[in-house]
Formats: C-alpha cells, structure tokens, sequence
C-alpha cells in the first residue's frame, strides 16, 4: 500500500512538473515553443515517460494549462463576488479578470486563443469553465439565456487582448472598466 501511496504522489509530481514546465516555456516564448522534446528534458524525463502522463502530447497539456487556468480564473472572479455586489462588483470581477490575463498570458492563451479539445457553450461543456461563466453571469445578474454574459465576457476579452498589444493606455484601464461596469450594471 505504501509503495502504491509513493508511486501515486510521484505521478502526481511529475504531471505538476510537466505543467510548470510548458507555462514557463509558454510564458517565456510562446506556445510554439512548447514542444513534447523540450519538456522532457527541462524535467528530466524521456520523452515516453511525458506521453505515459499526456498521451495526447502537447495538445493535452495545452488543454490541462487551460483547465487550470479556468479554475484559477474562477476563484479570482468569486472570491471578489463573495466580498462585493452592484457595480462595485462588475468592476471587481472585471479587474481580476484583466489582472488575471495580464499576469498570466501564456495561461490566457491557452484557455482563449489556441485550439484546445474543450466545448465551450454546449451541454458538454466542462464544469470549469461553466462555473467561471457562471461567475461573470452572476456580477453583472445575467437571469436570461446567457447572451448578456457572452457580451460582457467579449468586452473583457477584447480589452485584455488589446491592452497586452499595446494598443489601449494602460493608464485609462479604470475608467474602462468603470464605463464596462456602467453599461452592465443592473
């Protein structure tokens, strides 16, 4: 029992090794840079001891960055709902969400703009992502079908795409996000 305890928390270790290692190259380099060659010699593995933990290559550990990203991004947005509600807390959410791109844009694009095996706006959506959704429709009291949501989450994405371009003052982000939240408060 105690070498299957050991074996488990290994496998644990290395798949969180794996992770760390393709967001650091992401982060530093862009996901081009992420190759299955790369991560195994930046862990210290072979190349098949990485696929016996993403069979699916980098594919898959592009979608398990995403999947934590998506977790990550999800308490940000609940944990400054559960302290704030009205406008205060449109902007609240929309802050953490910027900050989030912001601090973590290898992660962001993982979850946004690479292809990744994950079903967005369908029954089979993740409950990942379907509770970050969640999150954004409860700041601004989405009760419909979701259209309201998807336009608030747009606003977002747009400002954050373009504030990491450069092409948006980073200076003028609060009174943005203070006109996004205008717009949207109940």
């Amino acid at each position: 029992m105690a070498d299957s305890a050991a074996r488990q928390q290994r496998n644990e270790e290395r798949h969180r090794r794996i992770l760390q290692a393709a967001r650091e190259r992401a982060d530093a380099d862009g996901w081009s840079a992420v190759t299955t060659r790369h991560l195994a010699d930046a862990i210290g593995f072979t190349q098949p001891v990485l696929y016996g933990h993403f069979p699916g290559g980098k594919a898959e550990i592009m979608l398990a960055v995403a999947l934590e990203g998506f977790v990550d991004l999800t308490r940000r947005c609940r944990d400054v709902l559960d302290s704030t509600r009205g406008r205060a807390a449109i902007e609240a959410v929309a802050i953490a969400y910027l900050d989030f791109g912001s601090e973590h844009p290898a992660v962001y694009e993982a979850m946004f703009q690479q292809s990744i095996d994950a079903p967005f706006a369908s029954t089979d959506t993740p409950s990942d992502l379907r509770e970050g959704f969640e999150a954004l429709a409860e700041a601004i009291g989405d009760e419909g079908d979701g259209t309201k949501t998807e336009v608030f989450w747009g606003a977002l994405h747009g400002i954050s795409l373009l504030e990491r371009a450069g092409r948006m003052r980073s200076e003028h982000r609060a009174e943005r996000v203070a006109e996004l939240s205008a717009r949207f408060e109940r």
